[in-house]
């Protein structure tokens, strides 16, 4: 009888020891999978970004170089039609991939280019202030490194929902300053969805602006002829500036526009809307008239486009950087001096990669349970056995 026990006594040990490896090895592949898919993958992807190199050196030139960030159409999801996983698996992509990037690239500046929230546009008071406690939480940065930003059309609405109210609650939280210059090189931040063009109050105030800065560039320019008109303006750097909005400047459509990050081949035809899709033709002409800039980059299309405005007028429409956007969001990095520039595109994970490393994961954890309780050799040890009858036969 106690040899008995003994022996069930140890059949239960073994068992035991088993059960117990097995979870350790369970435990291990979700925890690889997890490390891999949720942070590592990130440093993998960004590593392999450079900063692009500008034509004219800064240290053979005697100007500084600025490096900057720009992002767009992050859609931080809000109360109405945010699913609690939805945000939470697409936040986190964001905060991972921003904060990564923060780490290994160092920006000094970082520009949002619009659509912020995505429920902005009819946020209640408190939803507005939740979202924005979100948006601080994922896109955090050190007091050295700026963060500057733009309005959508999800973060005040469209022309006819846009209100003095919500404005101003968006400037409240994010500086309104229109003009910018740092290391010589001014930034121009407009109000796009307030460029309707119909004479509205909040259309004429953003006009009066643009105006205003465009008389400012105007006097850098002429500030070795000593102009009488710009006698009681600050001095602006002499330099060309960036323009930085939402919507894009007037086009038929994205017809022209390649790359992987592109619009779908089936959308790329589609004609664009004025004053929805991109800026009209009236409204865009004025600003390249007004402010003569050098570079222009916007959002809101979600896909990547290159097009040329005149001469010499590049404009860079920035991608989504969210997933919920597109399986292959990315960001632009920019190398400016106060006459050059020079521009690279950041790639971040892939969606569907990450999804597919899951993927692999539960097969592989399905595979080691059927081992396991040897249910795995058993369809093998079949084949094998019917192989040999019929070759006998």
């Amino acid at each position: 009888m106690a040899l008995i026990r003994l022996g069930f006594g140890t059949q239960h040990l073994c068992l035991l020891r088993r059960r117990s490896f097995l979870l350790s090895k369970l435990i291990a592949v979700v925890f690889a999978a997890l490390l891999f898919c949720e942070f590592l993958i990130y440093y993998l992807v960004i590593f392999r970004c450079d900063w692009p190199e500008v034509k004219t050196p800064a240290h053979n030139s005697g100007q500084e170089t600025l490096k900057a960030m720009f992002l767009a159409d992050t859609h931080l999801l809000g109360e109405i039609r945010g699913h609690w996983l939805d945000k939470l698996r697409r936040e986190w992509q964001m905060e991972r991939a921003f904060q990564t990037a923060l780490w290994l690239l160092q920006p000094e500046v970082v520009f949002i280019l619009g659509d912020i929230f995505d429920e902005g546009k009819w946020s209640s008071p408190q939803a507005w202030a939740d979202d924005v406690e979100r948006f601080q939480k994922i896109f955090r940065h050190p007091r050295h490194v700026l963060l500057k930003v733009v309005a959508g059309n999800h973060d005040i609405g469209f022309h006819y929902q846009m209100s003095t109210y919500k404005i101003k609650r968006f400037e409240k939280v994010f500086n309104p300053e229109r003009l910018f210059s740092w290391k010589g090189i001014n930034f121009v931040m407009v109000n796009s969805v307030a460029l309707e063009g119909d004479g509205c109050n909040l259309c004429s105030e953003a006009e009066a602006e643009i105006i205003d800065i465009s008389h400012k560039l105007n006097c850098s320019r002429e500030q070795e002829h000593h102009s009488s008109r710009c006698i009681d303006e600050q001095p602006l750097p002499a330099s060309a500036p960036v323009l930085l909005q939402h919507f894009p400047l007037y086009r038929r459509s994205d017809a022209n526009c390649s790359g992987d990050d592109a619009a779908p081949l089936e959308e790329r035809n589609i004609p664009f809307k004025e004053r929805y899709d991109a800026l009209s033709r009236e409204a865009s002409q004025k600003l390249l008239w007004w402010l003569r800039p050098r570079l222009v980059l916007s959002g809101h299309t979600h896909s990547a486009c290159e097009v040329l405005h005149g001469v010499a007028t590049m404009e860079i429409s920035v991608p989504s950087f969210s997933w919920r956007n597109r399986n292959n969001p990315s960001f632009i990095m920019g190398m400016l001096t106060p006459t050059e520039y020079a521009l690279a595109k950041c790639y971040l994970p892939y969606e569907n990669t990450v999804l597919a490393t899951y993927c692999v994961a539960i097969g592989f954890l399905v595979v080691l349970m059927l081992a396991h309780f040897k249910l795995l050799a058993s369809p093998l040890l079949f084949g094998w056995n019917l192989l040999r009858k019929l070759k006998t036969t």
